[in-house]
């Protein structure tokens, strides 16, 4: 809205000098007003009595002020126009932000990040709070540690609802329907300031660390959790915070008390790795839910990941109870614990003896231990021996009268293709039915562009065949960029299951011979078939 205010300059000027105290206000509490200052626009016109020239706007304006001195009035929108809401946003992109003297701290000093900001309020009675909430829920403040009600420190009666400054910035940041409810409970919609105290304990851990690492630096935020421990796995740049990080995850995360960043590789012989305790306690024994089954291992000597839980659920659903399960590098027991719940019959194995000493426990914990058959082996001794046992049974003579299928896991990513070799003619006797051959699930990790094909021609090239027309690929997860864990699914091919039947020549006997037709029966053939003709 553009005002004009008619007249020569020289009453233009006794105007301004009468309501100078308008334009004489603290810069802080002036700055609304500027914006519709520079909007205001002058016309010469004929000279008439000096109060009628006034504006009534400005009236009202001047009388607000005198009403409200102290309080800054972020919203007036309707009567004058405020500062652009970009340049708001743009103060305010900083409110939560920790104090800039954190940067490069090693050693977490919880009282460096004490801060003051101004945000928006909302005064009510504090009889209509309850009502008024649920309907204010898009607008007011969401941050850790802070209430969104207080007691408003000039009126007993009174709260203050704290307001989202990102989101509230004068009367018309509010939506249609939230002014109806503050009409409706007789609620002045106008919006004042408050000077909150932020503590550590207000910023979230993203924003900590990002205030603490190098300017620029990626920052971690996220860990996998096993049980009461956070599992980081921290980059170069980010090891001499490394303490810091610990702790602030700890403290930012209800029911984490140990925090541990990987200082190797997985070792692919028993799929653990060192770790180092960064901060909170050092018990590495563990007690987690997965998929309403308990677990508990020591995590520094077992494999363990939390972000397998869907994938543990996919396989389980695949099969069948009365179903059989080979579980080739079996672990604490992910796999085999909710196959065997479904009245499977499960043969697991790992050669961790601590995996072995585990699943054992795990499965008597989930009361299965009498469907499972635990073994510690190497993976091809597994195969070669107690898989091998049990499927010469389970694909017999006997198997016409069979339905349940059988289903080979082999979940070690690293190296699990190479295990492919062991089914090489690995049964004796007559090939089975196509339909009751083993169904195979053998991960891997790829960093091909194209990670499908790829661990389809590796698991083809080990086992001597194409599995292109045979076999289904599923992706498992992102491991990092450009690093992919896929799932390939096939049935074992019954040339490369079972060894070769040799020929027995004693009671091989070829069929008789046919006798020839010679040009002469050929002929009288023919004059017979005319004679009748």
């Amino acid at each position: 809205m553009i005002w004009s205010v008619p007249g020569p300059s020289s009453l233009r000027d006794a105007w301004a000098l009468k309501h100078r105290d308008v334009f004489h206000l603290p810069r802080i509490l002036r700055r609304p007003f500027e914006f519709s200052r520079r909007l205001l626009k002058v016309e010469s016109c004929s000279i008439t009595e000096s109060k009628s020239l006034i504006p009534l706007a400005w009236t009202s304006l001047t009388q607000k002020l005198n009403r409200t001195r102290g309080i800054y009035l972020l919203s007036q929108r309707r009567k004058f126009s405020t500062m652009p809401e970009l340049e708001t946003n743009q103060r305010n992109s900083e409110l939560f932000t920790p104090p800039s003297g954190v940067r490069g701290m090693t050693k977490l000093d919880r009282t460096a990040f004490t801060k003051t900001v101004t945000i928006p309020v909302l005064k009510v009675r504090k009889e209509v709070v309850n009502k008024l909430m649920q309907s204010l829920k898009r607008a007011t403040l969401r941050r850790p540690g802070i209430k969104r009600v207080i007691e408003d420190p000039e009126d007993e009666d009174g709260r203050l609802i704290m307001l989202d400054p990102y989101k509230m910035f004068s009367l018309d940041s509010f939506e249609e329907t939230e002014l109806s409810i503050l009409k409706q409970l007789n609620v002045n919609p106008q919006i004042s300031k408050y000077n909150l105290e932020l503590t550590y304990e207000n910023f979230k851990s993203e924003e900590i660390l990002k205030a603490v690492l190098p300017e620029g630096e990626d920052v971690t935020s996220g860990f996998s959790r096993v049980g009461h421990i956070a599992h980081l796995n921290l980059r170069d740049h980010q090891l001499p915070f490394k303490h810091l990080i610990g702790q602030v995850m700890i403290d930012k995360n209800p029911g984490i008390t140990s925090a541990v960043n990987k200082i190797n590789n997985i070792d692919n012989t028993y799929r653990n790795f060192q770790m180092e305790v960064l901060s909170g306690e050092e018990n590495m024994m563990a007690k987690v839910r997965e998929n309403n089954y308990n677990y508990e291992f020591d995590f520094s000597k077992v494999y363990w990941n939390p972000r397998l839980s869907t994938e543990h659920s996919r396989i389980t659903e695949l099969l069948k109870p009365g179903d059989v399960l080979f579980d080739v590098f079996a672990g604490v027991g992910p796999f085999v614990i909710p196959v065997a719940k479904k009245n499977c019959t499960v043969f697991a194995n790992d050669l961790n003896p601590e995996s072995h000493k585990w699943l054992l426990h795990n499965c008597k914990l989930n009361k299965v231990d009498q469907k499972v058959k635990v073994f510690n082996l190497d993976g091809k001794d597994f195969l070669q021996g107690p898989v091998r046992e049990e499927l010469m049974q389970q694909l017999g003579p006997l198997s016409k009268e069979r339905k349940r299928s059988v289903h080979i896991v082999m979940n070690l990513p690293a190296k699990a293709v190479e295990f492919l070799s062991a089914f090489k003619l690995l049964l004796d006797g007559p090939p089975c039915r196509s339909e009751l051959l083993p169904t195979v699930h053998c991960y891997s990790f790829s960093k091909d562009a194209n990670p499908a094909e790829d661990v389809r021609q590796r698991a083809g090239a080990v086992l001597g065949v194409s599995l292109e027309a045979c076999s289904s690929v599923h992706l498992v997860r992102n491991v990092a960029p450009s690093k992919e864990m896929l799932c390939i699914t096939f049935q074992i091919p019954a040339s490369i299951l079972y060894k070769k039947q040799p020929i027995n020549l004693e009671n091989h006997e070829d069929p008789p011979l046919k006798r020839q037709r010679t040009d002469k029966a050929f002929s009288e053939e023919k004059i017979q078939i005319a004679s009748k003709t």
